[in-house]
């Protein structure tokens, strides 16, 4: 039997930077905005780009479920469609649960294949910074998030 270790690291809240800080506030925005009637867990991702512009989405629900889409995936089809050739460098991940901040959050596995994917189609891995209440989880690699993950290469030319 083999084990995969992801590495990762913790960020006290007293030591977020600058630029950390405005991530995590144009995401709490975000998470604030979001549309969500039916769980009341509401989500929002800051996307920082090479070329230095913050990209927010939140979760937006639908009655007609699964028609919904996650915040992390709202955040990155708007910038692949609005920066089509700027890769990310940076995603901030907020939730709260109702009026509360939530302890820890991360993607769900859908999200997790379109980081994936979003960082294959720059060839540029991307840090991503899960926020909590009380700190935050880095890994310097999104890839880390899905390690047997799905590429396409074994499907048939057609």
């Amino acid at each position: 039997m083999s084990t995969l270790s992801i590495p990762y690291s913790r960020i006290d809240r007293l030591d977020f930077d600058a630029t950390l800080l405005r991530l995590e506030k144009a995401a709490i925005k975000a998470a604030l905005d979001a549309y969500a009637p039916y769980s009341h867990f509401r989500v929002g991702v800051a996307l920082l780009l090479a070329n230095d512009v913050i990209v927010t989405g939140s979760n937006q629900e639908n009655a007609a479920y699964p028609s919904g889409l996650c915040a992390e995936r709202t955040a990155l089809f708007s910038a692949g469609a609005q920066y089509p050739h700027e890769p990310v460098e940076v995603l901030v991940l907020v939730a709260f649960a109702g009026d509360d901040r939530v302890e820890s959050i991360t993607p769900c596995g859908a999200c997790r294949q379109v980081l994936l994917e979003m960082s294959a189609r720059h060839n540029h891995p991307f840090k991503v910074i899960m926020i909590g209440k009380s700190g935050a989880l880095a890994l310097e690699d999104n890839r880390y998030l899905l390690p047997f993950s799905f590429d396409g290469s074994d499907l048939p030319n057609l």
